[in-house]
């Protein structure tokens, strides 16, 4: 089994795995649970770490400077074990490396860096890319964090929300065959408010690519919320499995692929070209109920 590291203070426990950096639990002093389960009935994820690409390939396929690459949905860093570079009683931080492994799959020197941050009642994740590489690297960077839906403390049958801070109406795309469909559809939202129903992800992920802003809050009617911010994550998904009892907020740079569209890696939507020796920053942080 992966290691773990547990990070906390007096309200919060999170725990993290070297497999993906992937967060497995973040717990309250009274034992209140927000993050999945990962019950594999359902869906084995919890909060992998989207990289180098954000949703799914054409099939299942990259082209990196026309040159093919094998690359699965949501590319090589969940499946691939970190190490730890640092830690303290409420902060860990995980590194991969390129290694000979991940150069061929994708032909970059990189340093892929996830933290995980307590402060008071707020986790912060953040993940920094550096490109090592002589030449400009392309790559897509998501989170994709599954929170318990109904929130716990939730009255039975209470409503529940996303509120996006700039009550935005961003029209939403959605997948076909795991791809973005390039037709846009009339926005969900009212004045920024949604109401979730579990039938709106019987066709996969909610994406809205433009629009939704660097804030939301997803919370139960009268009762507990989460407020989330973004850190240079300008698209948002949500998605739940249909049947399961959670749903995902995504944050990401980058989305799957256009249906119909290119192969080549940099043609992918809002794609980040991350010059030779830069540093790219990617963080969310969540407020949790006390």
């Amino acid at each position: 089994m992966p290691s773990r590291t547990r990070i906390s203070n007096q309200h919060f426990t999170v725990d993290v795995s070297a497999l993906g950096a992937e967060m497995q639990a973040i717990t309250a002093a009274d034992g209140r649970e927000f993050l999945w389960n990962g019950d594999a009935a359902f869906w084995a994820g919890r909060s992998p770490i989207l990289f180098p690409i954000v949703g799914k390939a054409p099939e299942d396929t990259v082209e990196i400077a026309r040159k093919a690459y094998p690359m699965a949905q949501h590319g090589i860093a969940r499946r691939r074990e970190f190490a730890l570079a640092a830690s303290s009683p409420t902060m860990c931080r995980y590194e991969l490396a390129a290694s000979e492994d991940t150069m061929a799959v994708y032909p970059f020197d990189f340093v892929l860096a996830v933290e995980h941050a307590l402060e008071e009642r707020s986790l912060t994740v953040t993940a920094e890319v550096t490109n090592w590489s002589e030449t400009a690297m392309p790559f897509g960077l998501g989170f994709h964090p599954a929170f318990v839906w109904p929130l716990p403390g939730a009255r039975k049958n209470a409503e529940h929300t996303i509120t996006l801070d700039n009550r935005a109406e961003p029209e939403q795309s959605r997948l076909a065959g795991g791809l973005i469909d390039t037709a846009k559809l009339r926005s969900p939202f009212a004045a920024g408010r949604l109401v979730l129903e579990r039938d709106m992800f019987v066709n996969d992920a909610m994406v809205f690519a433009e629009g939704a802003g660097s804030g939301l809050v997803y919370g139960a009617e009268g009762g507990p919320a989460l407020r989330f911010t973004f850190e240079n994550l300008p698209n948002l998904a949500l998605w739940n499995k249909p049947g399961a009892p959670f749903l995902c907020i995504e944050p990401w740079h980058g989305t799957a692929a256009l249906n119909g569209g290119s192969r080549e890696l940099a043609d992918r939507p809002y794609t980040t070209e991350l010059a030779a020796g830069g540093k790219a920053r990617f963080a969310f942080t969540v407020e949790l109920p006390v």
